[in-house]
């Protein structure tokens, strides 16, 4: 079967046209389907209609996603309650435990980013793996950082991927792959993005749904749930009438 590959993470603002058009192409061109840029806050319409149309005109799916960059776990519940219904993916980016353990075990989030590279300073363990599995959160990888680090750095970011990776494994959490690029020229083919992930411990099948199927599980399960006949898991209501 004919994989749908996937970038959740194109770190361009909606509001830089001319550069989310040129990267919306670029990505279309490698064989992506589903794209996703990020808003921080309720998109305005102009910015909708600008991913809208550059999605449309390079016959690729856009996908609505919001980053939650939460300073505390108030701030973090209140930020999914105003925003929960109008994104199809919400990613928390996790800069400390407390932060961490709240985003993992919320059913309302979908990715658990640890954008730090210090080791000492990324909070994906055992016990958040444990919380995602239950929640449904999956942990989501940028290989910007992999494009981007050098010697001993890359070399220690590595190391902090294999063992995320055998943790997340270990307990069934999903694992998303997504660029986090920001400029049109790291933009790279869903299989070598595929590639890049066997340097931190994923097989050929694994590493091809962390770019295709897993991101768009993601979002067909929270598109259906954001929808009017939703119910409940496996309930939708087909046809409505006075009748029972």
């Amino acid at each position: 079967m004919k994989r749908s590959f996937a970038d959740l993470h194109l770190k361009i603002a909606p509001k830089e046209t001319l550069t989310l058009q040129r990267a919306i192409q670029r990505a279309a061109k490698f064989g992506y389907r589903y794209l996703s840029v990020p808003f921080s806050f309720e998109p305005s319409t102009t910015e909708l209609e600008n991913l809208k149309t550059a999605c449309k005109d390079a016959g690729i799916e856009p996908v609505l996603r919001a980053d939650l960059y939460p300073r505390n776990e108030n701030d973090l519940m209140n930020s999914l309650r105003r925003l929960r219904r109008k994104f199809d993916i919400i990613c928390v980016f996790c800069d400390s435990k407390d932060i961490s353990r709240q985003a993992a075990k919320d059913r309302r989030v979908d990715l658990l980013n640890f954008p730090n590279l210090d080791y000492r300073k990324r909070f994906f363990d055992r016990s958040e793996a444990e919380l995602a599995s239950n929640s449904n959160a999956a942990l989501e990888i940028d290989v910007k950082p992999l494009l981007a680090l050098e010697g001993p750095a890359r070399t220690r970011f590595l190391s902090c991927l294999r063992r995320e990776v055998a943790i997340a494994k270990a307990f069934g959490v999903p694992l998303i792959i997504s660029s986090g690029v920001s400029e049109e020229r790291f933009i790279r083919m869903p299989r070598d993005m595929a590639s890049l992930s066997y340097l931190f411990g994923l097989g050929n099948v694994e590493a091809l749904d962390a770019v295709s199927f897993n991101p768009l599980a993601i979002v067909l399960r929270n598109r259906e749930k954001l929808g009017s006949s939703f119910v409940a898991p496996g309930v939708s209501i087909v046809k409505e009438g006075s009748d029972s």
